[in-house]
């Protein structure tokens, strides 16, 4: 035992110990100005249409088309060649704060809902709406793992994620 602490203590504190250790986070809430990658949305769309992960050859046919997709669109527009952005959008292939909607289309593909009413879109923004209408946000987008862009016109202004834990 340890000199002039009592057993109650030592059991308090195993206690507040043994609950710490049991408790957990229930949900990932973030505001970023990087979002999700292409491969991280179209995994999850796999796994939600067919309930398991994709197939090797399944990643490799999706990887395949859209460096297809992404060299088709830079020989089709090579103003963006040297762009800040080009390297997110080409190697990283993730959706970033100032990219267009016609990038995030081609990275991310349609998003599961749009939504342009105030109301709405400061229930998607959550704890995030104070900063976010400073932006003068015309339209957010839905994606799957809880991912919303919301963009001020044809950009993207900003990023959140909100997603329930199990």
């Amino acid at each position: 035992m340890i000199p002039g602490v009592g057993v109650r203590t030592v059991l308090l504190v195993a206690l507040l110990a043994a609950l710490a250790a049991c408790a957990r986070v229930t949900h990932r809430e973030q505001r970023t100005l990087l979002g999700p990658t292409a491969l991280e949305i179209w995994t999850a769309s796999v796994m939600l249409r067919t309930g398991r992960e994709p197939t090797f050859d399944e990643r490799h046919q999706w990887d395949s088309q859209m460096e297809a997709r992404v060299s088709r669109y830079l020989s089709e527009h090579p103003e963006i060649s040297n762009s800040s952005e080009v390297s997110n959008f080409t190697y990283l292939r993730q959706v970033g704060v100032g990219m267009s909607k016609e990038h995030a289309l081609l990275l991310l593909g349609p998003p599961l809902s749009t939504v342009t009413d105030g109301a709405e879109m400061e229930t998607l923004a959550r704890a995030y709406w104070p900063a976010i209408k400073g932006g003068n946000v015309t339209e957010a987008w839905v994606y799957p793992l809880g991912w919303r862009l919301f963009f001020n016109g044809p950009r993207i202004v900003d990023i959140t994620q909100y997603l329930e834990l199990y």
